[in-house]
């Protein structure tokens, strides 16, 4: 049988790092990563069969040392529970945060009791989906991630509770009707995205990488796959934008703004890949915003 040596050089200084002989035809990039880490201690990636990568029989591959890293659900685990502890420290209005008087009261308005509410479902949501629902393509990402991603939800979540939960902050300009209907948006919009989420769930069995397209299912909330390629994120920023409506908050509209932005980036980046990787990828999905973006 045909064997390959695979020599395993450092990305950067082109040095050569390791020399494996009789590696198997078949071996899968996992197997030569455990090679590797036999006489090195370091670590590759990937399950790609060594055979039907574009080498001969002798292959070379590139160490490339991507630094601190971090798993993925230790950064979700952290960046949701931070907002949900940090906005009822706010709610609750423990002491030095609005003065002396104000410790520990309640606000008056329902309007207030109600973000409350919707506010710490959707992280306990989020929380309970990375632990239950979520399949990680990556394992790790960068550690540098975990500061830069707290800083932003964290950061946000105090300063969107702070105008919130003030002594002088004021109910929605059309009262009742205005926080019935932003209610309304964000319910359906947690509905959805939590349906997006278990349909991309069930496209990847477990303990695999599998990517597959994804199409609507009998739940009606995943109906929106028909016209957009991520409709976790559509959902997501309507979900933000109803409680944008129900507070009436320039922090949580700025907040929705940022949000928005940022996962039009992913959702593109998603589309992108889709179309390269399916070449019968649905014509008439947009990445985000149905006909528009």
């Amino acid at each position: 049988m045909k064997h390959y040596e695979v020599e395993i050089l450092d990305a950067k200084t082109r040095e050569k790092l390791c020399f494996l002989d009789k590696v198997e035809p078949q071996a899968t990039i996992a197997e030569i990563k455990n090679l590797f880490t036999k006489t090195q201690g370091k670590s590759l990636k990937d399950e790609d069969v060594l055979q039907k990568l574009p080498v001969g029989t002798t292959a070379t591959l590139y160490f490339r040392d991507l630094g601190a890293q971090i798993s993925w659900v230790t950064v979700f685990l952290t960046e949701y529970a931070g907002p949900l502890f940090i906005y009822l420290l706010f709610y609750f209005r423990v002491p030095f945060i609005y003065g002396h008087k104000y410790d520990f009261t309640s606000s008056r308005h329902t309007v207030v009791h109600l973000a409350c509410i919707c506010h710490s479902f959707h992280y306990v949501k989020r929380l309970l989906e990375t632990l239950f629902v979520h399949r990680f393509s990556h394992g790790t990402m960068p550690l540098r991630n975990i500061f830069k991603n707290c800083t932003y939800y964290w950061g946000f979540a105090a300063w969107m509770a702070y105008y919130i939960n003030h002594p002088l902050y004021t109910p929605p300009t059309y009262g009742a009707q205005q926080i019935k209907l932003a209610l309304a948006i964000f319910v359906i919009c947690q509905l959805g995205n939590f349906s997006i989420h278990m349909a991309l769930r069930d496209l990847r069995p477990a303990g695999s990488k599998t990517r597959k397209i994804p199409y609507p299912t009998k739940n009606p909330f995943t109906w929106l796959f028909l016209l957009v390629s991520c409709p976790n994120y559509t959902y997501e920023v309507g979900s933000w934008i109803g409680f944008a409506i129900m507070t009436q908050c320039l922090p949580v509209a700025l907040f929705s703004l940022v949000g928005f932005t940022q996962m039009t980036i992913w959702a593109k980046g998603k589309h992108r890949s889709y179309l390269k990787e399916f070449r019968d990828y649905p014509p008439l999905r947009m990445p985000i915003i149905p006909f528009l973006l």
